[in-house]
């Protein structure tokens, strides 16, 4: 199957959160499978890294954005079974960030996205690849599906070309002015509540739930929540519920060659399954080192790598971190709303012994976390899939979390004085300062009993939460949106 993969960033040319992740492991999952060709397009952003042996297609083509006419070229680069496409405008990727800054979003990032969808269509006519489906990612590239059904529609290129577009979060939908419908280069009878109309504007995400051949999201359980709950489907649970036999709901995997600490050099010595009792108390140390914390192997350190936002819960693991201090160590790695990371700046100063904060995104250190925390912390309001708690599980770090989208369906809750023979995380069962506060403190008791909690840890450590079966997932779903 001839498939593209569009997406507005992948690890590890380009990465923001998790949705890098996932589209840089699924496109080489997908690669690796006999009889398919895989192509990935990204915006060729000013930071793209790993990518020193470059080659460029020559010539350029030109795209519309709505008074202008943009000049596009494109780079690529072989990675393993997966063509590389840059999409290359310095005018609208040629900048310090991809999304936004510290004053907001790009004020035209409108404009961007719409060049990078249609450059993708034309892209592929450039070298000549005619896709059987486009695999589109979120609302940065949701306008391809429209595009493919209305200015695409006679295109002889794109007769056999279906589409799908997976929501990895559906918070972020790319809501504009009807100025931006009118840039998009799409005709003002298609201006319908039925097509692109959405309260006097656009969102991009809609335009692709409405004209996708199918549509999915990252796990079971999230695509149940967003058709039925208003306060997770924000705006868009008629919608989904309406196309409800289109909309399928696959779990994300995680890179297990990334993830594993058996090989992972960042960690001072391996382990598995049968050596993580002896072997990750050395990564517990390490970390306490680096970060500053007081080196004590007693004491349960709790980590967090996230976006510091509202979705994340953040704030209320902010008051939870103030009540333990003195019990438990806290490791937290993030950035984003400037007051969340004043709180947790404030809280590392006050507690300096037993509070970490770093207010970046680092990869190495993250890895660290992942093996030398205890017990990991993901107190979301909602949560999509999560791959945190994944990567957690498989470093032996028990995840503490809520009862909500995909953490339902990867985690087994522990259950005090049950069997637990299947166990592999502790949930939040209600969600709030309180809630979160008694899910750890059942951690913590889970803890002291070392007999009981190796078990669990192996359990998380034995599950099977790679690629392969997503991927076998999404090929079925390929295979049933061509056909």
């Amino acid at each position: 199957m001839n498939i593209v993969l569009a997406a507005s960033e992948a690890f590890p040319f380009c990465k923001t959160g998790g949705l890098a992740d996932v589209v840089g492991a699924l496109s080489q999952q997908l690669a690796g499978r006999k009889g398919n060709k895989v192509l990935l397009f990204l915006p060729h952003y000013r930071n793209i890294r790993r990518v020193s042996s470059l080659k460029v297609v020559p010539g350029v083509y030109l795209i519309p954005v709505g008074g202008k006419i943009e000049q596009v070229s494109l780079s690529y680069i072989n990675w393993g079974n997966v063509l590389v496409f840059f999409v290359g405008n310095r005018h609208y990727f040629d900048r310090p960030e991809l999304y936004r800054t510290k004053m907001g979003d790009y004020l035209d990032n409108d404009e961007r996205f719409i060049l990078f969808s249609r450059a993708v269509l034309e892209g592929c006519k450039f070298v000549g690849f005619r896709p059987d489906l486009i695999h589109c990612h979120d609302w940065q590239t949701a306008l391809i599906p429209a595009y493919l059904k209305t200015v695409y529609k006679l295109d002889a290129f794109f007769t056999r070309t279906r589409s799908l577009l997976t929501i990895h979060n559906i918070a972020y939908q790319g809501h504009f002015a009807y100025s931006t419908f009118e840039k998009a280069g799409f005709h003002p009878a298609d201006f319908t509540p039925d097509k692109f109309e959405y309260y006097g504007g656009v969102s991009f995400l809609k335009s692709g739930i409405v004209f996708a051949d199918n549509v999915s999201t990252v796990s079971p359980n999230y695509a149940k929540e967003v058709q039925t709950d208003p306060s997770m489907g924000f705006g868009m649970e008629g919608l989904l519920s309406y196309r409800t036999k289109n909309f399928f709901g696959i779990v994300n995997g995680i890179d297990t060659e990334i993830w594993d600490p058996e090989t992972d050099t960042l960690l001072p010595v391996g382990y598995d399954a049968v050596t993580f009792s002896k072997n990750k108390p050395v990564s517990k140390q390490q970390l306490q080192r680096e970060v500053n914390l007081e080196e004590n192997p007693q004491k349960p350190l709790i980590g967090i790598v996230s976006r510091l936002d509202y979705q994340k819960g953040l704030d209320l693991a902010a008051s939870v971190i103030e009540r333990l201090h003195g019990r438990v160590q806290f490791v937290v790695v993030g950035m984003g709303d400037p007051a969340l990371e004043k709180r947790y700046h404030d809280l590392a100063a006050k507690y300096p012994q037993d509070v970490a904060y770093e207010a970046k995104l680092d990869e190495e250190l993250a890895h660290k976390i992942y093996a030398g925390a205890d017990m990991f912390l993901m107190p979301s309001r909602f949560e999509p899939c999560g791959l945190s708690q994944m990567i957690s599980m498989k470093y032996g770090t028990l995840p503490v979390v809520s009862k909500v989208g995909g953490l339902v369906d990867t985690v087994t809750g522990y259950q005090e004085g049950a069997e637990n023979a299947a166990a592999t995380g502790i949930f939040i069962e209600r969600f709030s300062e309180e809630g979160i506060y008694q899910a750890v403190e059942k951690a913590l008791r889970l803890y002291e009993d070392k007999k009981a909690w190796n078990k669990v840890v192996r359990n998380a450590m034995l599950k099977d939460n790679s690629w392969d079966k997503s991927a076998q997932d999404y090929m079925a779903l390929y295979r049933k949106t061509a056909a």
